[in-house]
C-alpha cells in the first residue's frame, strides 16, 4: 500500500519496485504531463499525415507514422532489457525523453522536407528508396522521446496503471479536438505549432512534480530551439518547411505564366487554394469538335481550385448567352439532349461546372449538394461570387452528402447528376488506396435511381484517364448491379454509355428505359461530339476480339495470356451474328479500352460478367458500402509475383498507393518481430526463464494491440459515410475511442478483485458487439447522414461510446495485474508488444478493407478480442521463485 508523503517532499516508495508515491498535487502534475505528452504524440502523428497530404500524398504520411510508432516497441525492448537502470533513474530518463521531443520534431520535419522525396519515381529511381528510409528514421526520433517518457512513467506506476493509462488515453483523445481546432487557425506549414504547444504544456506540468524545478531552464531552452527553429531559423535560411511535390496539381498551377493565388483557406475539410491564369484550360471531357465548330472559345473560363495541393477542380466563370453553346460540347450536357426544362439535383457540387451546365440548359429548378463545408464557404466568398456570378445564389443548397438527402426526401427529380466529383480522377496516381467513395457505391446508385421522377435520367460522368481502364469498369459493374436490383432484365433498355479516350466516360440511366427517339437523339449527339458509343439499347457487340484484348492486357503486365470463351465472344453460340440488326462490325482500329467497355456491357446486360472479371488482369468488382474503394486493382493472388519480380512494378506505377499498404504491412511485421525478440535474446535466462505464461501474455497483448487499432481505423472509414470527411471522421473517432476507453481504464481498478470472472464475460460482450457493428453499422450511419452536422457528431459519439468504454478495461487490468504480481520486465515488454501489434494492425486494416471489405476489419478485431479471453490466463500466472 502506498504511504502518503509530505506535500513539500517527493521520494520513491520504500521498495524501489513499488509505485511512485506522490501527494495530490504531484499526482495531478503527473497526470497532466502524461495527458499532454500523449496528446502531443497524437497531434504530431496527425500533423505528419497532413503535411504529407499537402506536400506529397497522404499514404506516405500514414506509412511514416505507422513505422515511426515502432519507436514505442524499440524503447520497450531496451527498457525491458535494462529495467533496473530505468527504474532507478526513471525521473531523469523521463525528463530527458520529454525534453527532446519538441526540438526533434522540428528538426525531423525540416530534414524530411529538404530531401525532395518524390514517390512517383520510387520504383525507377533507387535514390528515392534511400530517401524514404531516411524519412522513416528521421520521423522516428521524436516518437522515441515520447515513448521514453511514457515508458518510464508507466514503469513506475505499474500497480496503479489504470489511472495513468486514463490520463494517457483521455489526453490523446482530447488533443485530437485541439488539433481539429488548430486546423482552422493554422496553415498546414505551421500546423506543427499544435503538437509543440501541447508538448510545451506537458513540460511545464512535469516541472511541478517535486524535484522537477531543475528542468524548467532546460525545457525553456528546448522550447526556444523548437519554436525558433521552425518560425525563425528555417525561413531565415530558406529551408523548406513544407515542400510540395512537383507532380501535384498546385505545383503545376504555380508554374503557369500569369498564375495568381486568389484564394486560400485552411480547415479540417482541407487546405484550399485557388489560382487564376489565362493558361488554365480545364475543359473536363470537352469534345475536340468544339474548337472546329465554335466561333470563339470562352477566354479565361476557368479557375483552378486545389484541395491539399491536388487538383484542379475546375471552377467555371459565368458565361454570357453568346458563349452558352460551349456547354453542349461537355459530357455533362448529355441528359439535357432529351430532357427539357428539367428539375435537377446535382449530387456533388464540386467546382460547380455541372450546375452551370444545368442552368445554361434551361433547368427550371436546380438543387445542389456538397458535403465539404470548405467548398461552400469558398463559393460564398467574394472571389468565387464574382467569378461565378454568385452561382450558389441561383440554386437551392444542401450542405451535406447528396446520397443522404435523396435517401430521406420525398422529392423526385427529372435529372440527377453526379459528374466529375473528383479533381483529376478516381485513380489519381497520388493514390486513392484508402479513400472511401461512398457516393459511387451500389447502394448510393440505387438511392439516386429511386429519387428519379418517372422518365427521369441519372447522369454519371467520371474521369477515364487509365489504360487499361479500371475505375470506369468498376463504375459500369456498380451501376449495372444497382439497375438490375431495381429493374431486373429491363435494365438492358435503361442505359446509354459513351466515353472519350483518356478523358471521360458518361453513363446515362433512365427510369423506365429509353425510347427509340431518345436513343436516336443521343446517338446523333454522340456522333456530333465524336465520342465513342459504348452501349445503348439495341447496340450489339460481336466480341470477335475478346480473347486478344484480354490476353494482350494480361501480357502487358507480365501475366500469363488467358484463353477461352468469354461472354459475348465470337465462339459463344449466344453471341449475335455479324449481320444482326444494329451489330457493330469488328474493327481493328477500335481502341482496346473501348472494346473492353463494350465487352463488359455486353456481359452485364446478359446478367453475368463474372467470366470477364475473372479473366481481366485487374480487379473490377463493383463498389458497395462495405467495399467503397476505386482501387485495389491488382488482384491479391498476383501480388507475390509482382513483389518477387521488381520489373513488373514499372508498368504499375499508378498503383503504388495500393501496393504501398501491402509493403507497409510487410515491413511492419518484420520490424515488429525483431523488436519483440530483442528482450528475449538479451534477457531470457535472467529475466524470463522463470516467468510463466510468456507465450499467452504475448498473444494477449498482441490481440489487444491489433484489435484496438483495427477497430479505430475500421470505424474511421465507416464513419466517413455519415460525416462526409476523412479528417473529421478520424478526429471524432480518435477522440471518442480514446476518451471513452480512458474512462473504462479508470473504472477498471474496481473489477480487479473479480477479474477472473469479469474479464471472460467482457471479452465475449466486446467480440459480440463488434460483430454486430460489422453487420449493421452501415445502416445506422446511412440513416443519420441527413441530420444536422452537430447532431451527426453527437450520434457518432454515442455509437462509439459502448465498445470504446469496454475496450478500455483489458489493457489496464492486465498491466496492473502484471505490476502487482511483480512481473515488471514482462510489464514493460508487454507494453511494447501491444505497441508493435498496434502498428501491424494499423497496416493490416487498409489491406483488409481494400481486399475483403470494411466489415472484415471489424470482424478480425472481434476475433482478436475473443482470442484474448483464453490468453488472459497467461497474464494471471504467478511468477515462480
Amino acid at each position: 500500500m502506498n504511504k502518503p508523503l509530505d506535500a513539500a517532499n517527493f521520494a520513491p516508495a520504500s521498495n524501489p519496485d513499488e509505485d511512485v508515491e506522490l501527494t495530490s498535487r504531484g499526482r495531478l502534475a503527473l497526470y497532466l504531463a502524461v495527458a499532454l505528452a500523449a496528446g502531443s504524440v497524437i497531434a504530431l502523428q496527425i500533423d505528419i499525415m497532413r503535411v504529407f497530404a499537402v506536400g506529397n500524398w497522404t499514404h506516405f504520411g500514414s506509412l511514416v507514422v505507422s513505422l515511426a510508432m515502432l519507436g514505442f516497441g524499440l524503447v520497450s525492448a531496451v527498457m525491458a532489457s535494462a529495467k533496473s537502470w530505468f527504474q532507478r533513474h526513471w525521473q531523469g530518463a523521463a525528463t530527458f525523453g520529454l525534453g527532446i521531443m519538441g526540438p526533434l520534431a522540428v528538426a525531423a520535419n525540416l530534414y524530411v522536407q529538404s530531401l525532395k522525396f518524390n514517390p512517383i519515381y520510387l520504383v525507377s529511381d533507387p535514390a528515392q528508396k534511400w530517401k524514404l528510409l531516411a524519412i522513416f528514421l528521421a520521423s522516428l526520433t521524436p516518437f522515441l522521446g515520447g515513448a521514453l517518457f511514457l515508458g518510464c512513467v508507466f514503469l513506475k506506476s505499474n500497480k496503479t496503471f489504470g489511472r495513468v493509462y486514463f490520463a494517457d488515453l483521455a489526453g490523446s483523445g482530447l488533443s485530437g479536438l485541439v488539433f481539429l481546432g488548430a486546423m482552422y487557425l493554422l496553415n498546414p506549414v505551421n500546423l506543427i505549432a499544435a503538437p509543440l504547444a501541447l508538448w510545451m504544456a506537458a513540460c511545464l506540468a512535469w516541472t511541478f512534480l517535486p524535484g522537477g524545478r531543475w528542468a524548467r531552464i532546460p525545457f525553456a531552452l528546448a522550447a526556444v530551439v523548437a519554436f525558433a527553429g521552425h518560425f525563425l531559423l528555417a525561413p531565415g535560411l530558406g529551408l523548406p518547411r513544407l515542400a510540395v511535390n512537383d507532380y501535384k496539381g498546385a505545383s503545376y498551377a504555380r508554374r503557369l505564366p500569369e498564375a495568381k493565388l486568389v484564394y486560400e483557406s485552411a480547415s479540417p475539410f482541407g487546405f484550399l487554394q485557388a489560382y487564376t491564369t489565362s493558361y488554365l484550360h480545364f475543359a473536363p471531357g470537352l469534345s475536340d469538335n468544339a474548337a472546329f465548330n465554335l466561333p470563339q472559345m470562352p477566354a479565361n473560363a476557368y479557375m483552378g481550385l486545389y484541395i491539399d495541393s491536388d487538383g484542379p477542380i475546375g471552377v467555371m466563370r459565368h458565361l454570357s448567352a453568346k458563349e452558352d453553346a460551349y456547354f453542349r460540347y461537355l459530357p455533362m450536357y448529355y441528359p439535357y439532349v432529351i430532357k427539357k426544362d428539367p428539375k435537377v439535383f446535382v449530387a456533388q457540387f464540386g467546382g460547380g461546372i455541372s450546375t452551370e451546365v444545368a442552368l445554361a440548359a434551361g433547368a427550371k429548378d436546380v438543387t445542389v449538394a456538397e458535403g465539404n463545408r470548405a467548398i461552400l464557404d469558398a463559393f460564398e466568398g467574394d472571389v468565387f461570387k464574382t467569378f461565378t456570378d454568385n452561382i450558389l445564389g441561383r440554386v437551392h443548397v444542401v450542405d451535406y452528402e447528396g446520397r443522404h438527402f435523396l435517401a430521406h426526401t420525398k422529392q423526385t427529380y427529372d435529372v440527377i447528376d453526379l459528374s466529375l466529383a473528383d479533381s483529376t480522377g478516381l485513380s489519381n496516381p497520388g493514390g486513392f488506396a484508402v479513400v472511401e467513395k461512398f457516393p459511387y457505391t451500389q447502394q448510393a446508385m440505387e438511392t439516386y435511381m429511386r429519387a428519379l421522377a418517372p422518365g427521369g435520367v441519372l447522369s454519371v460522368t467520371i474521369w477515364n484517364k487509365e489504360e487499361p481502364p479500371k475505375s470506369v469498369l468498376r463504375l459500369y459493374m456498380t451501376i449495372a448491379a444497382a439497375s438490375r436490383a431495381l429493374d431486373g432484365d429491363q435494365m438492358r433498355n435503361s442505359f446509354f454509355v459513351v466515353s472519350s479516350y483518356l478523358s471521360t466516360a458518361t453513363v446515362l440511366y433512365k427510369r423506365g428505359g429509353f425510347t427509340e427517339d431518345e436513343v436516336a437523339a443521343l446517338r446523333q449527339h454522340t456522333h456530333a461530339m465524336s465520342f465513342d458509343e459504348i452501349y445503348s439499347p439495341g447496340f450489339h457487340y460481336v466480341g470477335a476480339q475478346n480473347d486478344r484484348v484480354l490476353s494482350d492486357y494480361a501480357a502487358q503486365f507480365n501475366s500469363s495470356p488467358q484463353n477461352g470463351p468469354t461472354a459475348g465472344d465470337a465462339s459463344d453460340p449466344t453471341a449475335p451474328a455479324d449481320d444482326a440488326p444494329g451489330a457493330a462490325a469488328p474493327d481493328d482500329s477500335v481502341l482496346p479500352s473501348t472494346l473492353m467497355g463494350r465487352m463488359l456491357w455486353a456481359a452485364l446486360v446478359k446478367g453475368d460478367a463474372s467470366d470477364i472479371a475473372n479473366r481481366f488482369v485487374f480487379n473490377i468488382q463493383k463498389l458497395t458500402n462495405d467495399h467503397p474503394y476505386f482501387t485495389g486493382y491488382v488482384k491479391t493472388k498476383d501480388l507475390p509475383g509482382i513483389f518477387s519480380h521488381p520489373e513488373r512494378l514499372e508498368p504499375l506505377q499508378d498503383e503504388w498507393g495500393y501496393l504501398l499498404i501491402w509493403a507497409t504491412l510487410g515491413v511492419a511485421c518484420l520490424t515488429a518481430a525483431v523488436l519483440m525478440v530483442i528482450p528475449l535474446i538479451f534477457g531470457w535466462r535472467s529475466i524470463f526463464s522463470k516467468t510463466p505464461g510468456k507465450a499467452r501474455t504475448v498473444l494477449y497483448f498482441g490481440c489487444l494491440g491489433a484489435g484496438y487499432i483495427m477497430v479505430e481505423v475500421g470505424l474511421i472509414a465507416h464513419f466517413v459515410m455519415a460525416l462526409g470527411n476523412p479528417t473529421v471522421s478520424a478526429t471524432i473517432l480518435i477522440t471518442g475511442m480514446l476518451v471513452f476507453s480512458g474512462l473504462g481504464a479508470l473504472v477498471s481498478e474496481r473489477v480487479l478483485p473479480i477479474k477472473r470472472v469479469f474479464m471472460p464475460i467482457l471479452f465475449v460482450v466486446v467480440a459480440a458487439m463488434l460483430a454486430g457493428y460489422a453487420l449493421y453499422l452501415d445502416y445506422a450511419l446511412d440513416a443519420i447522414g441527413a441530420y444536422p452536422y452537430a447532431e451527426r457528431l453527437a450520434l457518432c459519439f454515442a455509437l462509439i461510446a459502448p465498445p470504446a468504454f469496454l475496450m478500455g478495461f483489458p489493457m489496464s487490468v492486465a498491466m496492473t495485474t502484471l505490476g502487482r504480481l511483480g512481473k515488471e520486465h514482462m510489464f514493460i515488454w508487454a507494453w511494447g508488444v501491444n505497441g508493435c501489434f498496434s502498428v501491424i494492425g494499423a497496416a493490416a486494416a487498409p489491406v483488409l478493407a481494400t481486399s475483403f471489405g470494411l466489415a472484415s476489419v471489424i470482424e478480425v478485431a472481434a476475433l482478436a478480442y475473443f482470442v484474448a479471453w483464453p490468453a488472459f490466463g497467461g497474464v494471471m500466472s504467478q511468477r515462480t521463485a
